[in-house]
């Protein structure tokens, strides 16, 4: 049976490398569809978490695990991806400190597929990066054996579009966009694809599907960077963004609303642009907007640390005595992922001003040393008596789990980021 007949057939043993929040609402997928799928990955924790049926995602529930025990399984044995007929690559691709592309774990990933690569094998990459990485960085280590791409092994980019919350949009009803090295290559992947999205969109190669993925998050880079630069303007002239925003929403065309906040987060839209505008510089060109954005939304933390200095003042307090606590680390409302939360850097810039820092996210109870910062320290109960001890209450990310109106009643002052809090002598809107 050719790899053809195995996809349509549901024969085929798909592999799923790296089971974070886009890889194991993949690998479920695929599982649910009837299809025999193994996750790989280097954690040992959750290797041996998924394989006793515990999710590690909170929207991701156990029984979710439990419905597909007799087609999945997770592993770290990388030695066995040669028996795979498709492998899903869902690596995580970040910046250096420069904000240079770092392809480090993709990579590694690619190697490690080709010390077991044979004919018949369909890799699918959906790692976001800049355009021509896939063709440019993997192919030729995927060639190294001297396997021919489109006649033995087959390779395809469709980039990832998974929303960690949305329960109004999943993997089944987000149209897929998908790039094939040859038209044999696309043939495939769509013949994978098909098993769990309704939806397949075939472009000309996989550089347009890795552009654009690019484009998606650039333009949300930008919009949120616009917004959050309004909401600057606006608060010089004595404005409400959030009214403004309001009304602006009547529109019936032409506007799409962005809100303010402390600036994006999440493993696509702080880090995707950068790809962009780096690849822009290779190819003799400058993406300003871009970088522009990339300038406004970094800035948004200290922003609001003058606005905490601000409430604090009116106070009588300082800044570097003061005690402050943050709400919400996540880097969106009620998920539990805390990757590029700008929330965290609010905190590094508030411990760094001498600020005694602690916070509260019933999503991630212990903050442990990531990128970029060395946090270990864990969530504080909301009790009255706790809030009371706080000079300052700081709300980052509006989880639905807080009610407003309690910490409203025992906070001494807070700062809102987020405008969920009503007009009140307390609050200073950030």
């Amino acid at each position: 049976m050719d790899l053809e007949q195995k996809i349509q057939s549901k024969a085929a043993k798909v592999g799923v490398i790296g089971l974070g929040y886009v890889g194991l609402p993949l690998a479920l997928h695929f599982s649910e569809a009837g299809l025999d799928t193994t996750g790989f990955d280097i954690d040992e924790d959750k290797v041996e978490k998924l394989n006793r049926g515990e999710s590690y995602i909170r929207h991701i529930p156990a029984a979710r695990l439990a419905s597909v025990k007799d087609h999945f399984r997770a592993t770290m044995d990388m030695g066995t991806l040669g028996t795979m007929d498709a492998i899903l690559v869902c690596v995580p691709t970040p910046i250096h400190e420069d904000r240079t592309p770092d392809l480090t774990y993709l990579i590694r990933t690619a190697e490690d597929i080709t010390l077991t690569l044979r004919p018949g094998q369909l890799i699918a990459v959906e790692s976001s990066t800049y355009p021509g990485t896939t063709e440019e960085k993997l192919l030729p280590i995927l060639s190294r054996n001297g396997l021919k791409v489109g006649t033995d092994f087959f390779l395809v980019y469709s980039p990832e579009r998974e929303d960690p919350g949305n329960t109004e949009f999943t993997v089944g009803n987000i149209p897929k966009v998908i790039g094939g090295v040859t038209p044999q290559c696309l043939r495939l992947g769509i013949a994978l694809y098909s098993h769990i999205t309704e939806k397949l969109v075939p472009v000309s190669s996989p550089a347009a599907a890795e552009a654009t993925k690019m484009l998606e998050n650039v333009y949300r880079a930008v919009n949120i960077a616009t917004v959050n630069e309004m909401k600057m303007i606006f608060d010089r002239m004595g404005l409400d963004v959030w009214e403004i925003i309001e009304a602006a929403k009547t529109k019936p065309f032409g506007f799409q609303a962005f809100y303010p906040g402390l600036g994006p987060g999440g493993h696509c839209i702080p880090v995707d642009p950068f790809f962009l505008s780096w690849k822009a510089k290779q190819v003799g060109t400058e993406a300003k907007f871009i970088e522009l954005a990339g300038e406004v939304n970094s800035y948004m933390p200290y922003y609001a640390i003058g606005k905490i200095r601000e409430a604090l003042s009116a106070r009588g307090k300082k800044l570097g005595n003061a005690s402050i606590l943050v709400l919400g680390i996540a880097y969106k409302k009620d998920v539990d992922d805390a990757r590029e939360s700008p929330a965290i850097d609010l905190m590094e810039i508030l411990r760094r001003e001498g600020a005694v820092v602690d916070y509260n996210d019933p999503y991630i109870p212990h903050l442990t040393p990531i990128r970029h910062h060395d946090f270990d320290v864990r969530s504080v109960d909301l009790t009255a008596e706790a809030l009371r001890r706080y000079d300052c209450v700081v709300l980052a990310t509006d989880h639905s789990f807080y009610d407003y109106e309690f910490l409203l009643q025992h906070a001494a002052c807070v700062v809102d980021t987020k405008n969920m809090f009503p007009k009140h002598e307390k609050v200073m809107k950030a």
